[in-house]
């Protein structure tokens, strides 16, 4: 028996990088997967990848960062799975840039999607956890939430979710629902990649240095996340609430 048979998860941003990697471990662990991005095209790669390796997978278009639109997935969600055990709060944006010339737009932005839009899922899915008495949440921080050059707007979302995660730790844990923060440090994921071609940079010579100052010596892939995800939201972890759990390779 697979450790999360008859499990539901839900995981966003789940169409690329990280959360593509985290849904697809997740089905092979034996949960059904909700795949949540802004559009169900966004999501049905990673949907046919699961059903290919005979998980059951669905596609779900959401904004996280949009209250209605988070109450009619969870809803979606439900009537085709019938309840929910793990959220995975992955979305995320990055719109680095120094202070001086940050904008406003790209403030709330990264504000909206990985603050607000962790609230609003977990609101949305923990009735469901308290009613039956038992549910996993994992919210995605980073290393860059102790603070990161360029990025004020991602390193303080990042931050405050680490409070999130040991609010909602306490507040849920009566009702045997464990949450905690997963915290990822150089990952090679298309959102990275992004990051270097908009700042100009050559992605696979920042790959190397920085590989160099990483203790393991190599940069992370998505799988490295998926599989401290999986141990996280399974039985293993039943005793683990409110912690932050890096993976990073070493990285301070």
């Amino acid at each position: 028996m697979s450790r999360l048979e008859g499990k539901v998860a839900i995981v966003t941003g789940a169409g690329k990088g990280i959360g593509a990697a985290t849904a697809k471990r997740l089905a092979k662990d034996g949960a059904k997967v909700a795949v949540v991005d802004l559009t169900e095209e966004a999501g049905m790669e990673t949907v046919q990848a699961i059903r290919e390796a005979g998980g059951e997978a669905l596609a779900v278009a959401c904004n996280v960062s949009k209250a209605d639109e988070v109450e009619q997935a969870v809803d979606q969600i439900v009537s085709h799975f019938g309840r929910i055990d793990i959220l995975v709060n992955n979305a995320g944006v990055t719109r680095d840039n120094l202070l001086f010339k940050m904008s406003e737009e790209d403030w709330d932005l990264v504000m909206n999607v990985h603050l607000k839009g962790s609230f609003l899922f977990s609101k949305a899915a923990q009735k469901y956890m308290v009613e039956q008495k038992s549910g996993k949440i994992v919210n995605t921080t980073s290393l860059g939430a102790s603070g990161k050059r360029g990025q004020a707007n991602y390193s303080t979302a990042k931050a405050g979710l680490q409070a999130f995660t040991k609010t909602l730790a306490i507040e849920l844990g009566p009702f045997n629902i464990n949450v905690n923060c997963v915290g990822p440090g150089f990952i090679a994921t298309d959102m990275t990649r992004e990051t270097a071609e908009r700042q100009g940079l050559d992605f696979e010579e920042i790959k190397k240095g920085a590989s160099k100052t990483i203790p393991l010596r190599r940069v992370g892939e998505p799988e490295d996340v998926a599989n401290v995800v999986s141990f996280l939201v399974s039985d293993d972890a039943s005793y683990v609430t409110g912690e932050i759990l890096y993976v990073g390779g070493g990285a301070r």
